[in-house]
């Protein structure tokens, strides 16, 4: 049920020689000299009134299909593992509730911030940081990227993060900020690397990451889930990391950075014999496939975001909004 819509659906596939056609000249100005527009230029992702247009034209679409349960409405406005968490989210709700969303309440967004990386190649990226009418104090932090100039803007990540732990940026003299690279050396974890270390962590344990929420504690907390009478709970942690799941990393005014980065989870559900799989709800039922006889596997997507010194140390994974995208009965 997940969008895995690898480089973004198979409408990427139909866009490859436009993508390469975007590495000449696209506009012309008044004058009528060429702008270059070359994988090899380091130009800004956007202009603040691009972005600014982005999350405006995003948050109008996704309360259309908040109050519609209907995931058609917002597609082309988000991707990657939030579109995937976006996508399931809307189709449970419709099935439990076909004529909409009769607790629908528009989100509003305020005191806005953006961080525009200048970078070459693409995806082209930038992060928007604002105040919400929806989850109390916290900030909600979305990445918006697309493939290509012919592409829109689509959020590809949304963490919720309190005021003081969104960090400092380091930005240019005239304000654009700086991307990490995915195989960077600088940072104690290449943003390549941090999706396949998080799942790893969270089956043996180890050093790479501070004691917290969505490391420590998360493990604790399977650990005592995992088995109770009558039934029995296995988790299996998968990185993703490659088209619309790829990590994305912004340089921190400390020399670091922080990372956005996804994973996927599955939760199976086992019961002993004689008993019963507790009965899911309608939403998860809209998400199943198959009968559930004796257990019921779960796919979580979650999106994560983290950060990750400079140099050495532990990484501190910050946020993390976890979605059930399908499931499998047996």
């Amino acid at each position: 049920m997940s969008r895995d819509r690898g480089p973004r659906r198979l409408r990427r596939l139909d866009r490859s020689a436009l993508i390469a056609a975007s590495l000449t000249a696209l506009s012309l100005t008044a004058s009528g000299c060429v702008v270059v527009h070359g994988e090899k230029e380091v130009l800004p992702s956007a202009t603040k009134a691009e972005a600014a247009k982005a999350l405006q034209q995003f948050t109008a679409a996704y309360n259309k299909a908040d109050k519609a349960y209907d995931s058609s409405l917002d597609a082309d406005h988000v991707t990657g593992a939030f579109g995937a968490i976006d996508e399931a989210r809307l189709k449970a709700g419709k099935a439990v509730s076909p004529d909409g969303n009769a607790a629908h309440a528009p989100l509003e967004l305020s005191d806005t911030k953006f961080t525009i990386p200048k970078k070459a190649g693409w995806p082209r990226w930038f992060v928007a940081d604002a105040a919400a009418n929806k989850g109390g104090s916290a900030r909600w932090v979305f990445v918006f990227s697309r493939d290509s100039l012919a592409d829109p803007w689509e959020a590809a990540y949304l963490t919720l993060l309190a005021p003081g732990d969104v960090p400092e940026f380091k930005t240019d003299k005239d304000g654009w900020a700086e991307a990490v690279p995915a195989n960077s050396t600088e940072l104690a974890v290449a943003p390549a690397d941090l999706s396949k270390d998080y799942v790893t962590y969270l089956k043996d344990g180890g050093d790479t990451f501070a004691e917290g929420r969505h490391t420590s504690a998360w493990r604790t907390e399977r650990s005592q889930k995992a088995e109770r009478p009558g039934l029995v709970r296995q988790y299996i942690d998968e990185p993703l990391t490659s088209g619309d799941y790829q990590p994305l990393a912004l340089r921190t005014k400390d020399g670091g950075a922080l990372v956005f980065f996804t994973t996927r989870h599955y939760e199976k559900e086992t019961a002993h014999t004689g008993a019963a799989v507790p009965t899911p709800s309608k939403g998860v039922l809209a998400l199943t496939n198959g009968e559930i006889k004796q257990s019921l596997t779960m796919e979580f997507v979650s999106t994560d975001v983290a950060l990750d010194p400079k140099g050495s140390g532990k990484v501190k994974v910050i946020g993390r909004i976890q979605g059930m995208t399908s499931a499998k009965g047996e």
